[in-house]
């Protein structure tokens, strides 16, 4: 298990919102964030309070005219009506805030209430506030995206340019011959297994096992499963091994599975990089994300299996209508399947 960088990244998402808590929002959110801290991840408690930041912002721009945030009271949020909580949600459609604009849509939006909303729960629960006007607002409506992913093409063609380097610019191709080992291991292992990009970086050394092609994933919440991968992922896995073992030499974190340029654990952000590095060059009108690799082997696996439960547990979904809602509705797919199954005449006309 790759405990110290959870730990590390722990400890920072703790150090922010302890930041966030001094510096941004009401002291009596201190309890709240106290009651939640054995209920909930700290990258859960990190998004609350940057969407409260902004709720309390909000209240302090455009319902108390002014009031410092620090002064707000129990009293006040007391006095909040659904009309304001309804008004908060327009005010997220466009909204400068540190002298930037900011835009969110529907889905951002439908996060900041389910956030408003948990902490006005509990302080009516507790008996704080007499009444929980933000239950009486709507959640906006969520227009679901169409799921993107590769196609069986794009899938082989995406591994072929990291491995080959073609396509790629000049600037990038200086950094190629040093890469593309390690970019070819990354994006096998995320097409191999669909692992989460925060998975994929939190791995170390120790946690592949070639005996018998697995590997152990810390999930959300900070539970262990171990997943296998297929012999083609092996190669590519012990390939990038070999070569970092021979012309790296770590300077950060020397268990860590995949190395950056600066001979640290690799970051999300360059793992978000290379994939769109590579992506842009095999599917230029698909915006590919290592989610979106992710989403490309829970669709193939979905088809090769038929089984969603199967395909839940391997992505580590803890409730299979999420699995459902992305995988099962292989739309073109399923039609082209289902044509023709009605039988409109006798067969023997």
């Amino acid at each position: 298990m790759s405990t110290d960088y959870y730990v590390q990244r722990n400890n920072k998402n703790m150090d922010t919102i302890e930041r966030l808590l001094e510096n941004d929002l009401p002291t009596f959110c201190y309890d709240y964030f106290l009651a939640i801290d054995s209920q909930t991840s700290t990258l859960t408690r990190l998004n609350y309070a940057h969407d409260l930041k902004i709720f309390f912002y909000f209240l302090s721009e455009k319902r108390f005219h002014g009031k410092s945030i620090k002064d707000f009271t129990l009293e006040d949020l007391n006095r909040i009506t659904s009309t304001d909580i309804e008004y908060f949600l327009g005010f997220l459609s466009h909204y400068t805030y540190c002298g930037k604009q900011h835009n969110c849509n529907d889905r951002a939006k439908a996060r900041k209430l389910s956030s408003v909303r948990a902490m006005f729960k509990y302080f009516f629960n507790k008996g704080f506030i007499s009444v929980d006007n933000t239950a009486k607002v709507a959640t906006p409506k969520i227009h679901e995206k169409p799921i993107i992913r590769l196609d069986d093409n794009e899938i082989f063609n995406i591994i072929d340019t990291a491995e080959s380097g073609n396509g790629l610019t000049r600037h990038q191709l200086a950094y190629h011959e040093k890469n593309k080992v390690r970019d070819s291991a990354i994006l096998m292992l995320f097409l191999g297994t669909g692992i989460r990009i925060s998975e994929l970086v939190g791995l170390n050394n120790d946690d592949l096992n070639f005996n018998d092609n697995s590997f152990i994933v810390t999930r959300k919440g900070g539970n262990k499963t171990i997943l296998y991968f297929d012999d083609y992922v092996a190669s590519a896995l012990q390939r990038y091994i070999e070569y970092k073992d021979q012309t790296i030499d770590i300077t950060g974190d020397t268990n860590a599975l995949f190395i950056s340029n600066n001979q640290n654990r690799i970051t999300v952000r360059a793992v978000e990089n290379l994939v769109n590095k590579y992506a842009k060059i095999v599917s230029p009108l698909k915006k590919i994300s290592p989610h979106k690799l992710r989403s490309t082997y829970g669709t193939a696996l979905y088809k090769a299996t038929g089984d969603i439960y199967i395909v839940a547990d391997v992505l580590g979904h803890k409730d299979v209508n999420t699995t459902r809602k992305h995988y099962a509705a292989i739309s073109d797919d399923n039609r082209r399947a289902v044509a023709g199954k009605v039988k409109l005449k006798r067969d023997d006309e």
